[in-house]
């Protein structure tokens, strides 16, 4: 794991403890993740991110509204995967960034709890992640 990624941890980590953002710890993400990262705001803010959990396992996965005119919505796991096509141009192809736009504003609305939460069955979220 690269110092990039340990600072990232480490913000998210205290994010998540506190449900809240400080100036310093937005500057720091502002820092590592650039354009995405002021543009995942931007759909947090504007309450495009919802969690679906399935019941009665409660395994999750996000579904992010893009910016783009078409608001495509696009399946994430903050972490490690988006269906977007900058996850794999940027991420996986040409190793530019850590995680696109839709991961990080999934992982900050997460963390803030300000995601739309859905519930479906297991079966529902499973027919959800076949289609990826």
């Amino acid at each position: 794991m690269g110092p990039c990624r340990l600072v990232a941890d480490t913000v998210w980590k205290e994010i998540e403890s506190t449900h809240s953002v400080t100036e310093y710890q937005y500057s720091i993400l502002n820092f590592l993740f650039g354009k995405n990262f002021e543009r995942a705001t931007r759909i947090v803010d504007q309450k495009c991110v919802k969690r679906i959990s399935g019941q009665p396992s409660g395994r999750s996965i996000f579904q992010v509204v893009g910016e783009s005119k078409r608001k495509e919505e696009y399946f994430c796991f903050p972490e490690h995967f988006c269906a977007c096509y900058s996850f794999f141009y940027d991420i996986v192809s040409k190793g530019e960034q850590l995680c696109c736009k839709h991961q990080l504003a999934a992982r900050l609305a997460a963390s803030l709890r300000s995601c739309i939460e859905v519930e479906v069955s297991d079966e529902e979220l499973a027919f959800l992640l076949s289609k990826l």
